[in-house]
């Protein structure tokens, strides 16, 4: 049944839509919506005071329109809410830019972070190596001296005669340039690890991001607060 079969009267009606707005159960959404319903309720929902107290509820840093101005106060909240969304979708745009940069930023530190530690995991290989190899020239050292067999002999002799540097001297410097790749590699992926959690976190923000012409973008997205809520999400509804 349409509101003009309604045997509620005009005043009641009318007096419906304003308490509606008075108590922001109603937007600019649902007037448009009950426009299309009936003669009537489109021409209630056309009144200039209704359009005019939700202009001041929607836009409370601007003046309302005044009673005695030409153009209708629908009018007056459709270039109002046009500019403002635009405002917002900027601000919107340069929040996401912000969140974007900062994945980027963090994707390089991490791809630099990974490759110095490829880097130090290389060196420590290297390292190993070559520690490996001087521990069996000084057992061969050892072997020269107490092992007899000719043919063992021979292989250990020659690995001691390619040695030029002291052997113990040397292991001890290899063990301290081991040490502080270790070091190092362990710094590298507790850093990556702060890094990618940091770029995760960006990622999550990024993604719960979506444009809202109520909310404000500052370095870092506000909740949509409490009358947000109440008034919904607007979408271009504006006849």
């Amino acid at each position: 049944m349409s509101a003009s079969d309604s045997a509620l009267p005009e005043e009641l009606w009318r007096r419906i839509l304003e308490i509606g707005i008075e108590s922001s159960n109603f937007n600019y959404k649902d007037l448009c919506c009950l426009s299309i319903t009936c003669t009537l309720l489109n021409r209630f929902s056309s009144d200039d005071s209704l359009w005019s107290s939700l202009f001041s509820a929607d836009f409370p840093q601007y003046q309302p329109p005044s009673s005695s101005c030409s153009v209708s106060s629908k009018w007056l909240y459709k270039i109002r809410y046009e500019k403002v969304r635009e405002q917002k979708l900027l601000a919107h745009r340069r929040a996401v830019l912000r969140i974007q940069s900062q994945i980027n930023e963090h994707s390089r530190r991490i791809g630099e972070m990974e490759l110095r530690s490829a880097e130090e995991k290389g060196k420590m290989k290297n390292t190993v190596a070559e520690l490996l190899n001087l521990h069996k020239i000084r057992q061969a050292k050892v072997a020269l001296n107490v092992w007899q067999p000719e043919i063992v002999r021979g292989k250990q002799k020659q690995m001691v005669e390619q040695c030029n540097v002291p052997i113990d001297n040397r292991i001890h410097a290899i063990e301290m340039e081991l040490k502080l790749c270790k070091q190092q590699i362990q710094g590298l992926e507790k850093a990556l690890s702060v890094e990618k959690k940091r770029m995760q976190t960006a990622k999550e923000k990024l993604a719960s991001v979506e444009y809202h012409p109520l909310r404000e973008f500052n370095s870092t997205v506000s909740p949509i607060d409490e009358h947000d809520m109440r008034r919904k999400r607007f979408k271009n509804f504006i006849k």
